[in-house]
């Protein structure tokens, strides 16, 4: 028996692949279609913030423009739970692809969360940050 939760991951995270694939091929509409559009979401992402649809919106097209090729992506799941119409995902989003013409690979930590509507799972909260870079202190020299 399929539980919620591997129901939740076999329907969302194959699309959601799919669309930050073509994101990184310069195609924000896949991804536009993931999200829901309704209220509230947020976005708080490695390098732009967005706390409501008519900002999350263009923050996709300006992702979208930074990019010139899609060459790999995984999704790496940390954790995930749905329960009902909600369900989180915590994973590591492995990333290598063209920016301003060289090739770049990234990794992000990233959190999602997601709502069922009209009986699809849409995302209405991304949290994504680069790994802190481990040589960086804990504490400044002065903190110590």
């Amino acid at each position: 028996m399929t539980t919620e939760t591997e129901a939740f991951l076999a329907e969302m995270i194959p699309a959601q692949s799919a669309a930050d694939t073509e994101i990184h091929n310069g195609n924000p509409l896949p991804r536009i279609a993931q999200w829901s559009h309704h209220e509230p979401v947020s976005l708080f992402g490695a390098n732009l913030t967005a706390t409501d649809w008519s900002s999350v919106e263009p923050s996709f097209h300006e992702v979208a423009s930074w990019f010139g090729g899609s060459i790999s992506w995984d999704f790496q799941i940390v954790h995930a739970q749905a329960s009902g119409d909600l369900a989180y995902t915590v994973a590591f989003e492995n990333t290598e692809a063209v920016t301003q013409g060289v090739p770049r690979k990234y990794r992000l930590r990233v959190t999602h969360l997601y709502r069922r509507e009209n009986g699809t799972w849409k995302i209405i909260h991304r949290h994504a940050d680069f790994e802190p870079d481990e040589t960086t202190p804990l504490l400044d020299d002065r903190e110590q």
